[in-house]
């Protein structure tokens, strides 16, 4: 959602940054509609007065014994243009609302222009592949010995599930646990277990509705099935009035995902890089406008530090405007090495929202002295893809007999199990 205030002083700006995603100007359709609606405003008060200063009239003409059936007739007439006038009032309203909450965020100013991916910007490059005595295998390959089942899945559910058993189910969970115990025991998270299902207006808050509904599954009760627990860990604070010296929120959640990839047809369709159903623990920061730059470069580093302590190499790379999400002013997506494929994949992706998502929320803050509320920024990152981490974690510790050594920060997680044999050995 945008600021119609900010909107009407800067439209150029809000074209441009319109232009650096690929889309054409706007500025010019909303604040088309915003005059119609302050004039329509305008002539329903002037009318209003009107039939209060006649009803005035009447009444003196009546007491003085005159006629005032012509003053009546155009109280009348008054009361039936008033009303068509508030008719029009309220589409032109529902009309400007629905066009502030369709176009994207505007972007931050040192997001590089791009079209696509290939305009992204590599901030940095941590780690070194390992250099392996024998030719890699992918994830799908070795879990194929290991409890990883896509027929077994399909069977159940269709494609794009998977079946994970034994020590690959353990391992996903140990690595959800192990994420966990990080980002609250040492980087200050709150942990939030949260509903799985969530409303409209949930989905709206975070910029989901109504633009991305194919992406999503919608249950026969109404509700949504969340697509990250982003929605409802930022929609926590939705409609309220939070005090300066409560911020920063930090909220981190462990919750399955579910997505239809109604875009995502043809791509991925090998193995668990893109699934309809997967697991992931989500970071989500509420912060003051003053905050956020600080913490969204902060949120990003919790990210890393998982990929740090689970030994994996990974890069850091700043989105350009064509590739940075709706509600996004800008995104840093972490990418880890997969030897199985010789590429990076993203596994995280870390976002400042800006007040996009406060504005639909309707979730502010007081400042200290007493000044008005402001709206808050808020800030999401995977911290991290529990599916795609488990995913590195097979084709970066991999051996040539088909069994995986296991990063020593996972082994505790494991009860001491250092090591996943494959089945038949």
């Amino acid at each position: 959602m945008h600021d119609l205030r900010w909107l009407r002083e800067n439209a150029a700006a809000f074209d441009r940054s319109l232009a650096r995603r690929g889309l054409p100007p706007a500025a010019a359709t909303i604040l088309a509609v915003d005059e119609e609606r302050r004039a329509l405003e305008t002539r329903l008060q002037e009318g209003q007065a009107e039939r209060n200063r006649l009803s005035r009239e009447i009444g003196e003409r009546k007491r003085a014994g005159g006629d005032a059936r012509e003053l009546l007739d155009r109280v009348a007439a008054l009361k039936d243009e008033v009303k068509a006038g508030e008719e029009r009032l309220r589409e032109l309203q529902a009309r400007l609302e629905s066009l502030l909450a369709s176009y994207p965020a505007v972007l931050a100013e040192d997001v590089p222009d791009g079209p696509d991916e290939r305009a992204n910007r590599v901030v940095r490059v941590v780690g070194t592949p390992r250099r392996f005595a024998f030719a890699p295998k992918p994830h799908d390959e070795l879990g194929a010995r290991l409890g990883m089942s896509f027929e077994k899945a399909a069977k159940l559910s269709g494609a794009r599930f998977v079946v994970l058993t034994g020590g690959l189910a353990r391992l996903e969970r140990a690595i959800a646990a192990f994420m966990l115990d990080l980002q609250t025991r040492e980087h200050g998270y709150t942990e939030v277990a949260p509903p799985y299902l969530v409303r409209d207006e949930a989905l709206f808050g975070t910029g989901q509705l109504p633009k991305f509904a194919q992406d999503l599954f919608r249950t026969d009760s109404g509700h949504w099935l969340i697509p990250t627990a982003e929605v409802p860990l930022t929609n926590l604070v939705a409609g309220e009035i939070l005090a300066e010296s409560q911020l920063p929120l930090r909220f981190v959640a462990c919750t399955p995902c579910f997505r239809s990839e109604a875009g995502a047809a043809g791509k991925d369709t090998r193995g668990m890089i893109r699934q309809h159903q997967f697991t992931k623990v989500e970071l989500v920061s509420v912060t003051t406008p003053e905050q956020s730059a600080a913490e969204h470069e902060r949120m990003t580093r919790c990210a890393e530090e998982v990929l740090k302590r689970l030994e994996l190499p990974y890069r850091v790379v700043l989105l350009c405007s064509g590739d940075t999400g709706f509600a996004s002013t800008k995104t840093y997506d972490l990418e880890v090495w997969l030897p199985g494929q010789g590429v990076y994949r993203e596994i995280s992706s870390c976002s400042n929202c800006g007040d996009f998502q406060a504005r639909r929320m309707q979730a502010r803050f007081r400042p200290e002295g007493g000044k008005p509320p402001r709206f808050v920024h808020t800030l999401n990152g995977s911290g991290l893809a529990v599916g795609r981490t488990l995913i590195a974690v097979l084709e970066n510790f991999q051996e040539e007999d088909g069994s995986i050594r296991l990063p020593g920060a996972l082994v505790p997680y494991m009860d001491g199990i250092d090591r996943l044999e494959p089945e038949g050995r």
